[in-house]
């Protein structure tokens, strides 16, 4: 009985000792989670990081200052913080919503937003707004390191009106602001944002001369028969390509036209992977005497303006890898973007297409820039802003000279090239057995006449017959991916067509 009372209050001992301990652990958590504060990107009901959804670029310009010297980590958190209260401040102005902005501004600062998200939900207007590039300069760094001041020289920006839901106005802007921001609770905060006067500058650049490059194109858009849209996928083979190469060398043609897949590649943090791929088939092009068109953002399709600054970091990565490479012929800003217009809004496909080109001429002013488009009446958008026009043709041939002397008279003098056309030779169920070899030939005897009698510069659809096509590429019906697998002036076994004697290379 003794032993049993002994035990008993052991028992209750270690319980009390256990439930004590528990109780601490729990205030000890809360304590902990109370100091630390929520994450602000789950304030903001973003999981990603800020990188993923919203990426400018900041360039900057000084960052010395007489007294203490900024530290590379300091000014990487004011940068980071900086960026992220422009995103939510895009953000806040887009839904008319203040949701989110206290954590990056701090009171008085907040008060300017505020007024104007009220002005703008009072008269049901909304401004869609993005940033493209930031310039600070450090003003005032203060010796106890929790006061910085810096001027944003010219930080351009991308502006979309919308009263009623309906877009009345877009415009680009470059106003300057200076800054300032206290260091609060490990974060730094925009105490004050003043818009400078300034000058009227422009913000378009001066293009540099560029040679006319397309006169010379007779090529051909490539890609390898076993592995059609998935070019840099996990079946990428040197081999083959250098195989290709050859063959199209062999053909005495002299430009290739590849895809560059915008989510494959990593969408704003290019897969390094990938990049040396690409990187890859340029060398082996310019081995082989090709030059090389490089078509973007293949597969993508989104053009909101708060997806601008992510397909800027993806460009600026391709491009800044390739631009001085020898086979690098042009930038093919994106394939058939007037497919789009409907589904999109043309507006905003424009705007999207009008940026990128100017950020790519700031990145690389020596290569020529153009867009594929899907028609020659699509291809009258954007004459001012390419180097030459570019443009497809899978119409009746007999309309073709029409179609193609309508486009030229407004080209502007600029030179035209037909980007893409060909024929399938198909027969089967689902064109009631009317396709064949013969009729591919027909098809190229009377374009290449068209060609040659116009001196157009050429890049033809395609290589190689395709035992595969993805089902995002055409849909899953079977008489359009019939049709699609059967363009190439090889069958997928590698034996030639007879359309090969109809395509002779550009004199």
């Amino acid at each position: 009985m003794k032993i049993n009372k002994i035990i008993y209050r052991a028992l209750l001992l270690i319980s009390f000792i256990v439930l004590n301990g528990l109780i601490l652990v729990g205030i000890s958590a809360m304590l902990s989670y109370l100091n630390t504060g929520a994450d602000r990107t789950t304030i903001l009901h973003i999981e990603q990081n800020f990188e993923e959804t919203y990426s400018p670029k900041i360039i900057w310009n000084n960052t010395t200052n007489e007294g203490r010297p900024i530290e590379d980590q300091t000014l990487n958190a004011i940068e980071n913080d900086y960026k992220n209260a422009w995103n939510v401040r895009n953000i806040a102005l887009a839904t008319n919503n203040m949701y989110g902005v206290d954590d990056f501004y701090t009171t008085s600062a907040r008060a300017k937003i505020d007024s104007i998200i009220s002005l703008n939900t009072k008269n049901n207007t909304t401004l869609i707004t993005t940033s493209i590039q930031h310039n600070p300069t450090i003003d005032f760094y203060s010796a106890d390191g929790k006061l910085v001041v810096f001027t944003d020289n010219k930080a351009e920006q991308y502006n979309e009106v919308y009263s009623n839901k309906n877009l009345i106005s877009s415009f680009n802007s470059a106003p300057s602001y200076k800054v300032m921001m206290l260091l609060e609770d490990g974060f730094w905060r925009i105490r004050h944002l003043e818009e400078l006067e300034q000058k009227n500058d422009s913000l378009e650049s001066v293009s540099k001369l560029k040679q006319k490059v397309a006169k010379k194109m007779s090529g051909i858009n490539y890609y390898p028969k076993n592995t059609p849209w998935d070019m840099f996928g996990k079946k990428f083979d040197t081999v083959t390509l250098k195989k290709d190469f050859a063959l199209i060398q062999s053909l005495k043609l002299n430009t290739i036209r590849i895809f560059v897949p915008y989510e494959a590649f990593g969408k704003a943090t290019v897969d390094t992977k990938k990049l040396m791929q690409l990187e890859q088939t340029l060398d082996i092009a310019q081995q082989h005497k090709l030059k090389v068109i490089v078509t973007l953002f293949d597969f993508y399709g989104n053009y909101d303006v708060q997806d601008w600054t992510l397909t800027h970091r993806h460009a600026e990565q391709i491009v800044n890898t390739l631009k001085n490479h020898p086979a690098l012929v042009a930038w093919d800003i994106k394939n058939e973007p007037d497919l789009d217009f409907e589904s999109r809004g043309k507006p905003k496909v424009m705007a999207w297409l009008k940026e990128m080109i100017k950020n790519i001429k700031k990145w690389d002013s020596k290569t020529n820039i153009t867009v594929g488009w899907s028609s020659t009446e699509a291809a009258e958008n954007l004459v001012k802003e390419v180097d030459f026009i570019s443009f497809h043709y899978y119409k009746k041939p007999e309309d073709f000279l029409n179609s193609f002397k309508v486009l030229k008279n407004k080209s502007e003098g600029k030179e035209l090239v037909l980007q893409e056309y060909g024929y399938s030779s198909y027969s089967g169920i689902w064109n009631l057995y009317s396709g064949s070899n013969d009729a591919q030939a027909d098809y190229y005897k009377e374009m290449q006449g068209y060609v040659t009698q116009e001196n157009i510069p050429f890049v033809l659809w395609t290589l190689y017959d395709f035992e595969t096509i993805p089902t995002a590429v055409v849909g899953r019906l079977p008489w359009r991916k019939s049709q699609q697998k059967h363009f190439g002036l090889f069958s997928a076994d590698g034996k030639p067509k007879k359309a090969l004697d109809y395509i002779k290379p550009k004199k």
